[in-house]
């Protein structure tokens, strides 16, 4: 079955930046919509950024020219390249995917476990 592991999470400060990789396994990233997603304590989880196989990207308004979702065909795996972060971007954030070529706006099949990103 289809195995996502996110990792690169960590503390920094405001402004700073950070890059989270996802593995995937049983699920070649270049087939099918991806997304990153968070949540923060209390909050209801929210997509943040989408690739399809096209190529074709969405982003959460407020991460639009800070965040840039991208994948490696040949590592098989998927990044979000973080820029510019503010103390409202701390939460956990999950890699997830879907068995189709197109994205269903927000819509996921299989989810990573999360990784913690904390900004001060």
């Amino acid at each position: 079955h289809v195995q996502l592991v996110e990792s690169g999470g960590g503390s920094v400060q405001a402004g700073g930046s950070l890059r989270l990789p996802c593995d995937a396994t049983e699920y070649t990233v270049s087939s099918g919509c991806m997304g990153w997603f968070r949540q923060a304590g209390g909050r209801a989880r929210e997509g943040v950024a989408r690739i399809d196989s096209d190529g074709n990207t969405e982003y959460l308004w407020s991460v639009k020219g800070r965040f840039t979702i991208s994948r490696d065909n040949v590592q098989n795996r998927l990044f979000l390249q973080m820029n510019a972060l503010q103390p409202e971007d701390t939460a956990t954030y999950y890699c997830a995917s879907r068995p189709f070529a197109w994205c269903f706006e927000w819509a996921m099949n299989d989810w990573g476990q999360g990784t913690q990103v904390t900004v001060s």
